[in-house]
Formats: C-alpha cells, sequence, structure tokens
C-alpha cells in the first residue's frame, strides 16, 4: 500500500513540474 501511495505522489510531483516547465519555459 506504501508503495502505491508513494508512487501515486511521484506522478503527481512529475507532473506538476512538467506544468510549470510548460507554463516557464
Amino acid at each position: 500500500m506504501t508503495d502505491f501511495k508513494w508512487r501515486h505522489f511521484q506522478g503527481d510531483v512529475i507532473l506538476w513540474a512538467v506544468r510549470w516547465y510548460c507554463r516557464y519555459p
């Protein structure tokens, strides 16, 4: 369960990073 939670959190962080990168190149 912890691994699944961590993976979901990691994916969320990556998504945020991509959005910020696209917004401020």
